[in-house]
């Protein structure tokens, strides 16, 4: 097992044969480690923090170390990140608290930049980007494929969307529409559907037309979300992606941003 002589780990702790524990690196009792997972130098880990496969964690970065939720106190709580994640330099994730369900998630796949935050029983999907400096207060929830744009700040207890693109420096007090390209300060804007990302993704033409013509309706066409939503379901054909955007917009308990 490659484990530099200078790193800490606990006795406590299961570290994956073929997992790299680089220089200076410090685990606690109840990290679990897995197959492959490098941490390259200076990362700082506590438990109970399972870590997935492929994992790769660059210097400074702080995993599962307790919340800074002042209700906090001490609750064996959990943080659990999956595979094939890339986890930047200075990223902090804490774990999770008593009030938001004990767990902090990160899922497959994702990269999180130098100096993002993820607060307390965040919940972030597969194939995300979390950019340079952006912060995820708690509870926050991040749909599958988001892009969250560098130096945002999202309220805790918002939503981002499947496939939404967030623009830097926005900031974001209500959920995010799934398949939006959406920038907010404190003065929000939606910009219709985030076309290119889901081109790329494969989406079919027919499902991106019947999105934007549904963000036309929302947010250009002088209506209120109830009156938009009769449209939209009178209008427009009724894709996956169309009932997940308008099951989205109706479950939402802080509204959404248009």
């Amino acid at each position: 097992m490659p484990i530099h002589p200078t790193a800490l780990v606990d006795p406590a702790a299961e570290v994956d044969p073929a997992a790299e524990i680089g220089p200076y690196c410090i685990l606690g009792a109840g990290v679990r480690v897995g197959a492959r997972t490098r941490l390259t130098a200076n990362v700082y880990c506590e438990g109970a923090l399972d870590i997935g496969e492929d994992n790769v964690f660059f210097p400074y970065s702080t995993i599962g170390v307790a919340p800074q939720d002042l209700k906090y106190r001490g609750e064996a709580s959990r943080t659990q990140i999956g595979s094939r994640n890339r986890i930047r330099e200075f990223v902090t994730i804490h774990r999770g608290t008593e009030g938001g369900g004990m767990l902090t998630r990160i899922g497959d796949d994702n990269l999180l930049m130098a100096h993002v935050h993820v607060a307390h029983d965040v919940a972030v999907g597969d194939h995300t980007v979390l950019s340079h400096g952006a912060t995820m207060g708690g509870h926050v929830t991040i749909g599958d494929w988001a892009v969250i744009g560098a130096f945002t700040g999202v309220h805790q207890f918002c939503r981002v969307g499947r496939h939404a693109i967030v623009g830097g420096y926005s900031v974001i007090t209500q959920d995010v529409l799934p398949f939006s390209n959406t920038v907010s300060s404190r003065e929000h804007a939606v910009y219709g559907a985030n076309k290119v990302g889901l081109e790329r993704r494969g989406f079919p033409k027919e499902s991106i037309e019947a999105l934007q013509t549904t963000f036309r309706l929302l947010t250009r066409a002088g209506l209120n979300t109830t009156q938009a939503l009769e449209r939209i379901t009178a209008e427009v054909p009724q894709t996956g992606e169309i009932a997940e955007l308008t099951a989205f917009i109706r479950s939402s308990e802080r509204g959404v941003i248009k």
